[in-house]
């Protein structure tokens, strides 16, 4: 099986060790991981703000950039999202039937990382230990977009050491929503200061998603309530092993840009 990482604006950015998880843990699982150095953004914040004509040539660079992978493999929700579902309407609204042709390709083929281990590889003890207290944020676009259901947690139960405790009000949203939290500023706030509170109820460490942008949102507003609690992506949760965890001490450990806000 190809496979390639898709590794997400947000990760090649800000948080890198995201895409360096998911390349070890697949790795780890006998995957054989490319990535494509020709990719670029998926799209999804043209298309979100209504600038689809403007999102063709990025689509474009994305199927170019994965085409012939039997699987495209992302460590967001949101991303994977737009690959199966934006892409087929800025396709059509562009009149370019090959371009079309190749979105009906790569999309179907684009993957959350939970849909693949789970859904693909069929695993869900992926040999993962973090001896944590951790409750998990499901985040919008993985929950209704995708609906990747309790993939999430089906893995963060087979993960030794690792203590999972419910997260009240998960299904609300964490109010980052891209550019929403540009434009809707107030009302993000208020969302995310109600994820956070939800968040210290549960006495857990760390906070674990599948979307590091949500992550960012709701990570800075625990850290400047100097909550204690860190957040980390799954992918990291889940390439954790005993030796790395004895390699990592102190705020390494899920330390993000937003805990450091």
């Amino acid at each position: 099986m190809r496979v390639a990482l898709q590794v997400t604006c947000v990760n090649d950015a800000m948080f890198p060790d995201t895409g360096k998880a998911v390349v070890t843990l697949l790795r780890r699982l006998g995957v054989d991981v490319d990535f494509p150095d020709t990719q670029t953004c998926c799209g999804q914040p043209m298309v979100n703000t209504g600038y689809l004509d403007e999102a063709v040539p990025v689509v474009r660079t994305f199927v170019d950039a994965f085409a012939g992978y039997d699987a495209i493999v992302t460590p967001s929700g949101s991303c994977a999202g737009s690959a199966r579902h934006q892409h087929s309407i800025v396709a059509r609204r562009s009149g370019d039937a090959s371009l079309e042709a190749a979105v009906a390709e790569t999309g179907p083929r684009t993957y959350e990382l939970t849909e693949f281990l789970v859904d693909v590889l069929g695993v869900t003890d992926v040999g993962a230990y973090f001896p944590h207290r951790v409750t998990y944020h499901p985040t919008c676009h993985s929950l209704r977009m995708l609906g990747v259901g309790d993939r999430p947690r089906q893995l963060l139960e087979k993960v030794r050491g690792l203590t999972l405790v419910d997260l009240p009000a998960a299904e609300e949203c964490c109010g980052f929503g891209g550019t929403f939290a540009v434009k809707n500023a107030d009302t993000s706030v208020a969302m995310g200061a109600d994820k956070a509170r939800h968040v210290r109820d549960t006495g857990a460490e760390v906070l674990v998603a599948g979307d590091n942008s949500c992550l960012m949102h709701v990570g800075g507003m625990l850290s400047r309530q100097r909550s204690g609690v860190r957040t980390l992506h799954l992918a990291e949760v889940l390439a954790a092993t005993e030796e790395s965890q004895g390699r990592t001490t102190g705020p390494a450990v899920g330390a993000r840009a937003g805990d450091r806000a």
